[in-house]
C-alpha cells in the first residue's frame, strides 16, 4: 500500500494515483471512513466518482472497504460532486464519499467526504482517517450495496430552483470533458434558451484543455465560441462540477468575485439576511459594492469545506470563493454547484436588457494579479508562511492571518498563503494603480524568495 501523510490535506484527500496512493490505499480509506461512520452511529453513505481514468479502480476498492466495515452503500456510480451532495440529503443518509481530484491534472485523484450532509470533512477530521489507517483498528461487519440513480431528481431540483424571465438567452457552456458532460446537455435541453455545448463528451484525459475554469487560458475555446456565435454568456465547469467560470458577451472573463457583485445587485432586495461571505482572495471591489448595497461583508479563509460550513452556519444567501466555488442559500440547498451557479446567471440575464459585459459598469476599479502559484515542499510551506506573517507584522502592516498573510492597505492588498490542495504557496496582489500593484508584488515576492 502507498500511504503518504501529505495527501491528507486540509479539506480532502488528494494525490497522484499510483505514486502517492493506489487501489489498496482506497480500500483502507474505505475501511477507515466506515469505521468512523460506525463510531458516530451512522450505518449508510452515498458513494460517487468522477470521470478520471483512475476513479473506477479506486471506487471498486473503496467500496469493498466500506462493505467490510459493515456500511450500507448507496452506489451512485459516475456523478458530479454536487450530485453526490444532493444524493446524501435526498436519501436522508447525510453522509457521502466522492472520488475526485476536482480541477487537478489528470494523474491526480482523491476523496471528498462528509459525515453530516452539510459540509465536507476538514482539518482534524481528514487527518483522523490517516490515524485510523495507521492503527489498523477497523470495525468489522457485513455491509451491503444498493445501486441508485439520482439523475432525474437532481435535474428536477435544478429546474425547480430557477425563475427565467421573458428574455431568451443564448449560452455557450464548456464541460472541459469533465464529469458535467454526463448531465449538462440534459439540463440545458429542458430550458427555453438557445444553448451550445463544447467539450461536452466525457473523457478523463481532458484532451481539449485543463478543466479549471478560473484560469483564463483554459477558457480560450469558450471565449472563441461565445464571440463566434454572438452568445450572451459563456459558462465553464471544472472536472467534478462544483466550480464555475464565466466569459461575457465581449469575450472577457468574469472572475468569481465579480460574478458575486453582479449577483448581489440582483439579490440584495430579495433576501432577508443582509450579509455576504467571501474568501480572502476576492477583490476589494466586492466589499465596496456590498457596503453600498447595505450588505455586511464577511471575509473568510479560502477552502471549499471551510467556506461551505461557514455559509451554512451564517445562513448567508450568497457566499463564494475566487476559485469558482459559489454557495447559494436563498432558494438552493447551499452546496457549491457549477451548473446551478451558471443557471442563476442565465436567470439574471433573462430579467434584464443589459448585456453581461455591462453588468459591472460603475464598480470601483482595482488592478489585480491572477493567482500566482509558487512550487514549494509540502512539508515546509506553512513554516514559510509564518515568516511572511512575521515580516508583515514587523513592518506594521494591517495583517489578517485568518488564512496565511494578507497585508491590507487603503489602496490594495498583498496575500501570501499556503495552498491546501497542492505543494504550492499562492499569492495575489491588488491595488488602485498599476504602479502600486507592482510595488506590492515586488516587495512580497522578494521576501518570499528569501525562504525558498
Amino acid at each position: 500500500m502507498i500511504l503518504k501523510k501529505e495527501i491528507f490535506r486540509e479539506y480532502d484527500i488528494r494525490g497522484i494515483y499510483n505514486e502517492e496512493m493506489d487501489d489498496e490505499t482506497a480500500y483502507h480509506i474505505g475501511r477507515a471512513f466506515g469505521t468512523k461512520l460506525n463510531q458516530i452511529g451512522k450505518k449508510s453513505t452515498v458513494l460517487g466518482y468522477d470521470n478520471r481514468l483512475s476513479s473506477v479502480n479506486l471506487e471498486k476498492n473503496l467500496l469493498k472497504g466500506l462493505v467490510d466495515s459493515g456500511i450500507e452503500v448507496l452506489r451512485l456510480g459516475l456523478v458530479t460532486t454536487p450530485m453526490c451532495y444532493f444524493a446524501a440529503n435526498y436519501y436522508e443518509v447525510n453522509a457521502s464519499m466522492m472520488i475526485t481530484a476536482s480541477h487537478n491534472p489528470k494523474e491526480y485523484n482523491g476523496f471528498k467526504f462528509s459525515y453530516n450532509g452539510i459540509h465536507n470533512a476538514y482539518g482534524a477530521s481528514v487527518k483522523e482517517i490517516y490515524d485510523i489507517i495507521q492503527k489498523g483498528e477497523y470495525t468489522e461487519g457485513i455491509g451491503s450495496i444498493k445501486e441508485v440513480n439520482i439523475e432525474d431528481a437532481y435535474i428536477d431540483l435544478v429546474l425547480n430552483k430557477l425563475n427565467l424571465g421573458k428574455r431568451k438567452i443564448k449560452v455557450v457552456y464548456d464541460c472541459g470533458n469533465g464529469t458535467t458532460s454526463i448531465i449538462a446537455d440534459k439540463i440545458f435541453s429542458k430550458l427555453d434558451i438557445e444553448s451550445i455545448g463544447i467539450c461536452n463528451e466525457s473523457d478523463g484525459n481532458f484532451p481539449n484543455h485543463h478543466p479549471d475554469p478560473c484560469v483564463y487560458t483554459n477558457l480560450t475555446m469558450l471565449k472563441e465560441k461565445v464571440l463566434e456565435t454572438h452568445a450572451d454568456i459563456g459558462i465553464g465547469y471544472d472536472g467534478d462540477g462544483d466550480r464555475v467560470g464565466f466569459i461575457d458577451n465581449m469575450g472577457n472573463m468574469i472572475e468569481t468575485d465579480k460574478f458575486m457583485i453582479i449577483m448581489w445587485h440582483y439579490l440584495y432586495d430579495k433576501v432577508d439576511n443582509k450579509a455576504g461571505l467571501f474568501d480572502v482572495k476576492c477583490t476589494k471591489a466586492l466589499e465596496d459594492e456590498l457596503i453600498k448595497l447595505g450588505i455586511k461583508p464577511v471575509e473568510y479563509r479560502t477552502g471549499n469545506s471551510y467556506t461551505r460550513a461557514a455559509s451554512a452556519e451564517g445562513d448567508y444567501p450568497l457566499s463564494g470563493e475566487l476559485s469558482g466555488h459559489v454557495y447559494f442559500r436563498d432558494k438552493w440547498p447551499g452546496y457549491d454547484d457549477g451548473i446551478y451557479a451558471g443557471m442563476r446567471f442565465i436567470e439574471l440575464l433573462s430579467h434584464t436588457d443589459k448585456s453581461s459585459s455591462e453588468l459591472l459598469d460603475g464598480i470601483n476599479k482595482y488592478y489585480s494579479t491572477e493567482e500566482i502559484k509558487v512550487k514549494v515542499d509540502d512539508t515546509k510551506k506553512f513554516d514559510i508562511i509564518d515568516k511572511i506573517v512575521e515580516y508583515s507584522q514587523k513592518k506594521g502592516y494591517n495583517t489578517l492571518t485568518i488564512d496565511g498573510c494578507k497585508a491590507k492597505f487603503d489602496d490594495g492588498f498583498a496575500l501570501v498563503r499556503a495552498s491546501n490542495t497542492g505543494p504550492n504557496i499562492t499569492m495575489r496582489f491588488e491595488a488602485k494603480t498599476e504602479e502600486r500593484l507592482r510595488e506590492l508584488q515586488d516587495e512580497f515576492t522578494n521576501e518570499l524568495n528569501k525562504y525558498i
